[in-house]
């Protein structure tokens, strides 16, 4: 009886020993012991990599995509400034263009666009010189030469023929052309003299052979100028130094 107790005994804590070590081996592979937090611990840093990478990736994602958007406005902002730009320019030379030829096309010289002075000379003696400056916008063409007319005298003299430049003389806005006027004969020889206090001039067209626009009206010396029949001018010159040498 001792050894069939003793027997039973062993069975028991032999069956104990067994279940316990089972017991140990389904919590070791069930995924609650400590291999498991094992796992658990290893996963973590991952999750997190995968979630800095993940909002790196977005991060540069958006600022990459912010970049371009950036390029893009300032690009087109450019193109659209440079396409600007260009056709204000483009826009100012058509207009500059469309003046040039307005004002390019040449009118006549006459008193409404233009002012003559009128300045006895010292030398030559006794000669006046006339000076028709533009004062328009536009290029102006001074015809022929002055017909004058000084104090109630019927007729305008004749012209110096020898004097006829080679062209016709051509005013851009703010210049002058000249003309003198031989007043009296040097040697005393004229007849009929006489003292003048006012002076009109007028202005010849193309064709030369009649007076076109207004004219223009001088003053003269407060004493007045001497002319007698010998009076006579000359053509329009483009330079003072030819119309003096009359």
């Amino acid at each position: 009886m001792s050894n069939l107790r003793t027997s039973r005994t062993r069975l028991v804590g032999a069956a104990a020993t067994v279940v316990l070590a089972a017991l140990s081996l389904t919590a070791c592979t069930d995924g609650t012991g400590v291999n498991d937090e094992g796992s658990s611990a290893t996963n973590t840093p991952s999750a997190d990599s995968s979630s800095t990478a993940a909002s790196s990736g977005a991060s540069s994602s958006g600022s990459g995509s912010g970049s371009g958007s950036d390029s893009g406005s300032a690009s087109s902002s450019e193109a659209g400034s440079a396409n600007g730009t260009t056709g204000s320019a483009g826009g100012a030379a058509a207009s500059e263009s469309e003046g040039s030829d307005s004002a390019g096309k040449p009118v006549t010289c006459e008193g409404s666009n233009t002012k003559t002075v009128a300045a006895p000379l010292n030398r030559p003696v006794n000669h006046m010189l006339l000076t028709v400056t533009n004062t328009g916008g536009k290029t102006c063409f001074l015809y022929g030469y002055p017909a004058v007319r000084f104090g109630e005298a019927q007729a305008v003299p004749p012209v110096i023929e020898d004097s006829q430049p080679q062209a016709v003389v051509t005013l851009a806005p703010g210049e002058s052309g000249y003309a003198s006027v031989n007043l009296s004969a040097t040697d005393g020889s004229g007849s009929d003299g006489r003292t003048v206090n006012s002076l009109a001039v007028y202005f010849h067209g193309r064709s030369g052979n009649e007076s076109v626009g207004a004219g223009a009206n001088p003053s003269l010396p407060a004493k007045g100028v001497y002319v007698d029949d010998s009076l006579k001018v000359t053509y329009w010159q483009q330079s003072m130094d030819d119309a003096v040498n009359w």
